[in-house]
């Protein structure tokens, strides 16, 4: 008797990762940190966690604070819209076992400010 595949256990969850800054971060010039929108793969959402911040780490950035999202079932219960590019790139995590950051987003610091 042939054996199928076992389906697999991971799932791929939303995270919204905050980075501060470091040498060689690849942030913009005068940018405080950044937020980076990512999608995880992992049995659950702490290994997704884990995974996330070890990558980052290795990829030269400063991870100070993450917050999950929950997996796409969980998000699409909770009504948020998400687009068929976020969909594809969720997929795409799952079938690579990747954390693939979706998105960058800078914050600067208002230094007009005097006084």
């Amino acid at each position: 008797m042939e054996k199928t595949k076992k389906p697999s256990r991971q799932q791929v969850y939303t995270l919204v990762v905050q980075i501060g800054r470091k040498e060689g971060d690849g942030l913009p010039d005068g940018a405080s940190g950044a937020a980076l929108m990512c999608f995880a793969s992992g049995v659950d959402e702490a290994e997704a966690v884990r995974e996330t911040v070890a990558i980052l780490k290795q990829a030269d950035t400063a991870p100070l604070d993450v917050t999950g999202y929950g997996t796409l079932a969980e998000r699409e219960a909770e009504g948020h819209e998400i687009s068929d590019e976020e969909r594809d790139l969720m997929q795409r995590a799952l079938e690579e076992n990747a954390v693939i950051v979706a998105q960058m987003t800078p914050f600067f610091d208002d230094v007009s400010k005097e006084g």
